[in-house]
């Protein structure tokens, strides 16, 4: 699904234009990238969390010519699925 595909969606299941569904979806957007930007963790019941990870540099390997690279430390966002929605989705599994 793409963002629009969301707007309509959203749009269609309230019954709002696609101009106030764009602004609720990208205000909920900007709320979770202001939150992840000030290192806070967003916990979405049912659904999953979003968290950043630190990653400590280390010496990896150039794939090509096998030349060792240092690998500078970095952050990132993590998501980990609910409980909720990992079982429908395992329940999905099981149906094919």
């Amino acid at each position: 699904m793409t963002k629009s595909e969301l707007v309509e969606h959203v749009a269609r299941r309230i019954d709002v234009p696609k101009k106030r569904a764009e602004a609720i979806v990208n205000a909920v957007f900007e709320s979770m990238k202001q939150a992840l930007l000030a290192d806070d963790r967003i916990e979405l019941r049912g659904f999953g969390s979003f968290s950043i990870r630190n990653y400590k540099g280390r010496m990896g390997r150039n794939p090509r010519t096998g030349e060792k690279v240092k690998v500078p430390p970095k952050k990132s966002v993590h998501f980990k699925v609910g409980k909720e929605l990992k079982h429908r989705v395992d329940t999905l599994n099981e149906t094919e």
